[in-house]
């Protein structure tokens, strides 16, 4: 069995189809959350979730363009949400709503757990400086062997004898200085987790998040990766 793992896609459609041209022939792709928000392609990228069977548990980005609630978010942030929301019909807004925030399964006689921001909140921040012992309290809630969040749009992998911490990264605003876009194949097995990155075409997105009137701020740091 092979799992690819995925994040924070935000409505990039043109990094999900690389990350996908890329991993190939895999058993499942699961998404740590955060389908839309920032980029111009919600529609599209809602579209491929469903098409291919993409799992998803429900990101803060999600949940603000089901509810209209941005006061959480900065302004940039705020206004790309209430232009998906208007991008979006109801069965799209429903889709969103549907979403969960914890999916749970069984891999390789081992349980997964995949969440967004961690097992307490969409809106928390897991980062790779997180320490250790906040690391391993998680991985124990959760009662799982390995734990999957996204939300921090960072790479990371720690393992502890409680269990392992995932994160792929984002596929759609990579934030480690890299903007190529990052998903993890992750083989429960052989415990084997890869962190990969993939080229795509930058110019698409940017350009086209000029041409609806987006921040420009949302087409700069695609090139940046931060």
């Amino acid at each position: 069995m092979s799992i690819a793992l995925i994040s924070d896609v935000h409505g990039n459609l043109t990094a999900l189809e690389a990350v996908l041209g890329e991993i190939g022939d895999v058993d499942r792709v699961l998404c740590a959350g955060d389908i839309v928000g920032y980029n111009p392609f919600p529609k599209e990228v809602i579209k491929v979730f469903q098409e291919q069977g993409i799992s998803s548990v429900v990101g803060n980005h999600d949940k603000a363009v089901v509810t209209g609630d941005t006061s959480w978010f900065n302004p940039y942030a705020a206004e790309a949400v209430e232009w998906t929301r208007n991008q979006l019909n109801q069965k799209e807004i429903n889709y969103l709503s549907n979403l969960k925030e914890r999916i749970s399964l069984e891999v390789g006689g081992e349980r997964l757990t995949i969440t967004h921001g961690s097992p307490r909140s969409v809106e928390e921040y897991v980062c790779p400086t997180t320490i250790d012992i906040k690391l391993r309290g998680m991985v124990s809630e959760v009662e799982s062997k390995y734990l999957v969040l996204g939300h921090t749009h960072l790479p990371m992998m720690k393992e502890f004898k409680e269990g392992i911490v995932i994160n792929p990264g984002s596929v759609g605003q990579p934030r480690d200085g890299d903007p190529q876009a990052s998903y993890c194949i992750f083989n429960p097995q052989e415990k084997q987790c890869t962190i990969h990155r993939v080229k795509y075409d930058i110019d698409t997105v940017a350009n086209k998040i000029r041409e609806i009137g987006l921040p420009e701020k949302h087409a700069r740091r695609l090139y940046q990766g931060r």
